[in-house]
């Protein structure tokens, strides 16, 4: 059994004893194994081994690995996208987990009607206030996400976050809380959404427990990155 194959087991065990603990149904949680830096025979050993959901953070590396292993799996944008990337990422991703500003999600928007195309978005919050992280402000993503809704070109899925990185893991519990009650707030007021971005190598179980539908686990799969 290959490295890699043996890592997705591992995580995936505990993916699914993270969800039984609070009562959650596993297959609610989707697995974005994050492939950013990683070379296209490891990738295509980790799709062999179950991966169905790839995470990168950069638009040409992305671009490159999409045309060598295409589309038998499904690729997500997890990193900062900057408005001159637009027009190709409509095409090269089917979801995107970190719009940060309404300007961007309007240029996407141009682009994927230009392109006929429909992407499905998550709003980033930045819950942590770090001024190194990117992300909407909480006070802000009401009315952002309200101006996403009329996009028709793109579908609000939900919220994701990146809190600071803790040698512990509990200590990233109250953002993933926060987070959480952010999006059953917006749900009340009317946004439709039900996904939650949350969680990475360190600390996915605390995020599953929490409520996340995504977790995006690089390390735990591939191994330390260069």
């Amino acid at each position: 059994m290959s490295e890699i194959r043996e890592n997705l087991l591992r995580v995936m065990e505990r993916i699914e004893k993270a969800a039984r603990r609070v009562g959650r149904d596993p297959r609610e949680i989707k697995l974005v194994a994050v492939s950013k830096t990683v070379e296209s025979a490891r990738i295509r050993d980790a799709i062999e081994a179950g991966v169905s959901i790839l995470g990168e953070n950069y638009v040409q590396e992305a671009q490159k690995k999409i045309e060598e292993i295409g589309r038998s799996v499904a690729w997500h944008f997890i990193g900062h996208l900057q408005s001159n990337k637009a027009k190709y990422a409509v095409r090269l991703f089917d979801m995107i987990h970190s719009l940060d500003s309404l300007l961007l999600s309007e240029e996407l928007n141009r682009r994927a009607e230009q392109a006929d195309r429909f992407v499905k978005v998550m709003i980033e919050v930045n819950l942590s206030r770090e001024t190194t992280k990117f992300g909407a402000d909480e006070d802000r993503v009401m009315n952002f996400a309200k101006g996403i809704l009329n996009l028709r070109r793109l579908s609000l899925e939900g919220l994701m976050t990146m809190p600071p990185y803790f040698d512990s893991p509990e200590m990233s519990q109250p953002y993933y809380v926060e987070l959480r009650e952010l999006r059953e707030k917006m749900v009340r007021e009317g946004i439709p959404m039900k996904e939650l971005s949350m969680g990475m190598s360190n600390d996915f179980e605390i995020a599953i427990e929490e409520g996340a539908t995504y977790v995006r686990v690089g390390t735990a799969i591939f191994g330390p990155r260069k």
